[in-house]
């Protein structure tokens, strides 16, 4: 992504696999930037579902951020598209009842993912999807002061969020129905 590189590492004394986001202090000098990277971690540490990826546990030295997550060995639905350039209908069932069971999770809690693609649905041994990176989450503040920021991959975005008149579930709807 913009921030971060992602790695595959076995952690030696428990023969565990992770997906490590390693995260260079020199690309989050600025405060906004931090808070970002803060923010990804407080949100992701609280999800525990299924069809989430799971997050294990975080910490930094004086050149990096590591954010030790749940590895998805077959990578990504992306990955899967690039290789097939299709998916059949029953796979697309299979995977899109997990997405949606994944994202109604979110949405109970007050969480926009704001960044829903086939790359940010990964895919782990047993072919279970799992929805990650939560780069450009946010919480719905109760105010029901939707979030203004035009954040997310282009071709994916809602009317509402090019146009400024906010985020809400519904642009992640939209943003699944685009996939």
């Amino acid at each position: 992504g913009g921030f971060a590189r992602c790695y595959e590492m076995t952690d030696l004394s428990s023969n565990k696999t992770y997906a490590v986001k390693v995260i260079p202090h020199s690309r989050v000098a600025k405060p906004h930037q931090r808070e970002k990277i803060t923010n990804e971690i407080e949100l992701h540490r609280d999800l525990h579902h299924k069809h989430i990826v799971k997050f294990s546990h975080y910490f930094e030295d004086t050149e990096n951020i590591y954010i030790f997550l749940e590895h998805c060995s077959r990578k990504s639905l992306a990955h899967i598209w690039k290789a097939r350039h299709t998916l059949l209908e029953p796979e697309v069932r299979y995977y899109l009842k997990q997405i949606i069971s994944g994202l109604k999770y979110l949405h109970l809690k007050g969480i926009l993912h704001r960044d829903l693609k086939l790359g940010n649905f990964f895919i782990n041994e047993n072919m279970e999807l799992k929805v990650g990176d939560f780069g450009l989450a946010a919480c719905q503040d109760i105010s029901d002061q939707k979030k203004k920021t035009i954040c997310g991959t282009p071709n994916y975005l809602a009317p509402e969020v090019l146009l400024r008149q906010g985020h809400g579930p519904e642009s992640d709807v939209w943003s699944l129905g685009c996939v």
